[in-house]
């Protein structure tokens, strides 16, 4: 299903170049409002009540409309999603930009933006979890994701964060404005992808009948599934994680480390700059060891990492433990996406890939309550010690052997066999399933 040794690299093509120059134009834009939202919100209030406000408003859409977009997206062209989605995001932000430059901004207009992007996000998840492994064959998913993962972060977090404070603090609607341009770029080149990205035609003539009902359709086929039921858990429980120590990290970097506010920024930066070398060495990774190792070991490092983190003493050594954590959870990201994408029937994997995004999305949202909840209580180091606790059980998970752990499509009866989705059509490939 993967690579492995002696196997032929194969390239990518045009259409996923396409999609790749798409992720990285759009994260610019991402990174830049990243910084640029809260810093406004912070200058139109100085009530951390409102400021949250405008926060939850941005993430509520995930909770309410997350399995509706990927019923969605299993429904209808998933490419015309895409484009459409960020052409209409393009308008959002623009009147947000406008609204800034005359100073007509007002903290519930800056909410009901936040939601409407929230809400564009989550419908462009849901088509977006079934675009790569309409581009890109199985055997090259891990390698293809890697560079989608890896491009989004330099751009995102190296990039486009600090380049969106930089602009901030010359003009606030500047950040914004690019934003805007980054989404309109972004819809072009995905109008431009070729190919047919329609997913298999349902029975009902009438597309919106049942809709409802499909929407818990990839939560019960999840739930069914062994394999992919434990990696949506270990997901939820590493981005609980990740959540809590983000939401602490400047915090920990000013009070603990003594570092300034470039030091807290170089701290993100280590973790970008580890996660790229992660998600790049992770189709080598791949090849060699096979999935399954790949995540149990990469599970581990990260608890380790997290826990030296805490324990450090200065900046350095914190730089370089989170950077060897950003390297390690970005391949196990990369390693567990590329084998949901290859194991998730073509026809569900907007619904599946919504459900795995609402445990992740909730997890951030809920270990960033946790992780200040034990800050106040028992110092801003012990978030990173209880989240190397939770990040090593989520490692043994990673490791419990189970029967049974690969999909069976349905229908199919005899011996197990995983099923692998290529590119044209519906048809299918099987391989037998290897235990390691």
């Amino acid at each position: 299903m993967f690579l492995s040794r002696g196997s032929t690299r194969t390239k990518l093509g045009p259409d996923f170049q396409r999609l790749l120059a798409s992720v990285i134009v759009s994260s610019l834009g991402d990174g830049m409002r990243f910084v640029a939202l809260p810093l406004l919100a912070a200058q139109l209030t100085s009530d951390p009540r409102q400021v949250t406000f405008v926060y939850v408003a941005e993430q509520l859409p995930l909770l309410l409309f997350g399995l509706l977009s990927g019923a969605i997206a299993d429904r209808f062209d998933r490419r015309r999603i895409l484009w459409v989605v960020d052409a209409v995001r393009a308008v959002v932000v623009g009147v947000l930009a406008v609204a800034v430059a005359v100073h007509a901004m007002t903290v519930l207009l800056l909410a009901g933006i936040g939601f409407l992007l929230g809400l564009g996000q989550t419908l462009y998840n849901g088509a977006w979890s079934g675009i790569v492994p309409t581009l890109v064959a199985s055997p090259d998913l891990t390698r293809a994701n890697a560079r989608l993962q890896s491009g989004s972060l330099i751009t995102d977090t190296l990039l486009g964060t600090p380049l969106g404070a930089l602009l901030f603090g010359v003009c606030a609607m500047l950040p914004f404005a690019v934003d805007a341009v980054s989404f309109a770029a972004a819809a072009v080149l995905a109008l431009t992808l070729s190919g047919d990205f329609r997913p298999r035609p349902q029975a009902t003539p009438n597309p919106w009948r049942r809709l409802l009902d499909d929407t818990t359709q990839g939560v019960r086929w999840l739930w069914q599934q062994p394999l992919l039921r434990r990696l949506c858990l270990t997901s939820g429980i590493t981005n609980l994680v990740g959540g809590g120590l983000i939401a602490i990290l400047v915090l920990y970097a000013r009070q603990t480390l003594g570092l300034t506010s470039l030091g807290f920024a170089l701290l993100v930066a280590s973790f970008a700059i580890g996660g790229v070398a992660g998600a790049m060495a992770t189709p080598r990774l791949s090849a060699r060891y096979g999935p399954p190792r790949v995540l149990r070991l990469t599970a581990a490092v990260t608890a380790g990492t997290a826990v030296a983190a805490g324990a450090a003493s200065s900046g350095l050594i914190a730089g370089a433990c989170i950077a060897a954590y950003g390297a390690a959870n970005l391949a196990w990201n990369v390693t567990a996406v590329s084998l949901r994408q290859a194991l998730v029937p073509a026809h569900l994997l907007g619904r599946v890939g919504m459900a795995y995004q609402m445990v992740i999305g909730g997890g951030i949202t809920l270990g960033a309550v946790l992780a200040g909840l034990e800050a106040d209580s028992f110092g801003l180091r012990a978030p990173f010690y209880i989240g190397g606790a939770l990040l090593l059980a989520a490692s043994l998970i990673s490791m419990r052997p189970a029967s049974n752990d690969t999909p069976t499509p349905r229908g199919s009866t005899g011996s197990r066999v995983r099923t692998v989705r290529r590119r044209t059509g519906d048809a299918q490939a099987t391989e037998p399933e290897r235990d390691r």
